[in-house]
Parts: structure tokens; C-alpha cells; sequence
């Protein structure tokens, strides 16, 4: 009779796979696993981080149903200081963070984004969701930013804020170009300081500023 019985070989990189695959599932604790899994594999396969959600993430989430500053923070650690970002890959960010898909395609319509993304002009979007004014909307985006961890308040670079103002102002075509440039020109000349960073109390607080 011939021999059925072949020796099975198993990858050497199999267990550790498994390993850091169930550690992942554990963590992210998807609601739909199969989905999920096919998710992280193919995410894995393209070289792309995989869609797992880390602990600061599910606390997050278990306090905030709906985008917040504090969730596109998250968002905006995970893009990783790219500029440019593929749809796919931050549709499936957005999906991580439990995300509402309706709010992702309005902010896609509205920036008239195609399969490359500039993040910034993204984020601009989705904070302006937020943002009643447009100084609400800039405090926002500056928030989000940041990366003091001093306590101070919220600052970022002068150039960031200019290219954020001028896009935003852009997309809401109700201020002129004239005033924008007006704005920026006496911020930068009277408001910042030699570290060329513009603090969130910089546009707020100051009454000859009117960013609307």
C-alpha cells in the first residue's frame, strides 16, 4: 500500500503571524471579524498599517459616538505626518474609528478629493464639520496639530495656518481674497513671535483679527 502520510511543513513565520494577528483582533475587537481579518491581511500584503485600534483609540471610542477633535487627533497620528494620503487607506482609518461613512463621503465631495489626498486640506474639511465659524474651524485644526505637551496652548506654524486660512476660505467663498490676505499680512507682521508659530489665543482673542 503507498505511503498517504506526508510530513506538513509549517512556515517558520506562521506562528508569529498568528500570534500578532490574534493580539490585533483582540485589541481592535471588531464587530465583524471575518471583514476585519481580510482588512489586516490585505492591509499587511501592501506593505500598509494594519487596521488596529490601540488602547487610547477604544477609549475613545467608548466615550465619543460621533467625530471629535479628539478622535481626528488620533486620525491625524495615524496618517503619520504624510502629506499625501491614498482614499482607500484613510477610508479605511475612518472605518477603524467607527466613523460615520456619510460624514467621509461629504467631506470627499466637498474637497473634491480623488484617489490621492492632500491630509491637510482633508482635515481642514472634516474639522470645518465641527467648526461653526471659521475661527472655530482653525481653532479646531490647530488643536489637533499641536504637539505641545506643556500645557501651553495650542500653537502650530504661521506657513501651516496661511496654507489652512487660504484653502478654507477658499472652499467657503464668502470672503474675499483681498480680506484674507489682509488678515495674514498683519498677523504675520504684528502677531508672530521669532519662533514663527501662531497660538490659538493669537486669533481668537485678538479683536483686530477677523478671520470671517
Amino acid at each position: 500500500m503507498p505511503q498517504t502520510d506526508k510530513q506538513i511543513c509549517i512556515p517558520p513565520e506562521l506562528p508569529e503571524l498568528l500570534k500578532q494577528f490574534t493580539k490585533a483582533a483582540i485589541r481592535t475587537q471588531p464587530q465583524d471579524l471575518i471583514q476585519w481579518a481580510a482588512d489586516y491581511f490585505g492591509a499587511m500584503s501592501r506593505g500598509e498599517i494594519p487596521p488596529v485600534r490601540e488602547q487610547s483609540e477604544r477609549m475613545a471610542l467608548s466615550n465619543w459616538a460621533e467625530l471629535t477633535p479628539e478622535l481626528l487627533k488620533i486620525l491625524h497620528s495615524r496618517v503619520a505626518g504624510r502629506l499625501i494620503i491614498h482614499a482607500d487607506e484613510l477610508a479605511q482609518m475612518w472605518k477603524v474609528l467607527s466613523l460615520p461613512t456619510d460624514l467621509f463621503n461629504s467631506v470627499m465631495n466637498v474637497g473634491r478629493f480623488t484617489e490621492e489626498i492632500e491630509w491637510l486640506k482633508f482635515l481642514a474639511l472634516a474639522c470645518s464639520s465641527l467648526g461653526v465659524t471659521i475661527a472655530k474651524t482653525l481653532k479646531i485644526v490647530c488643536e489637533v496639530l499641536s504637539s505641545d505637551h506643556d500645557g501651553g496652548p495650542p500653537r502650530i506654524p504661521f506657513s501651516t495656518f496661511q496654507f489652512l486660512y487660504t484653502y478654507i476660505a477658499e472652499v467657503d467663498g464668502e470672503i474675499s481674497a483681498s480680506h484674507v490676505s489682509r488678515m495674514l499680512s498683519y498677523i504675520e507682521q504684528e502677531v508672530i513671535g521669532p519662533d514663527g508659530l501662531i497660538k490659538v489665543n493669537d486669533f481668537t482673542q485678538n479683536p483686530r483679527v477677523r478671520l470671517e
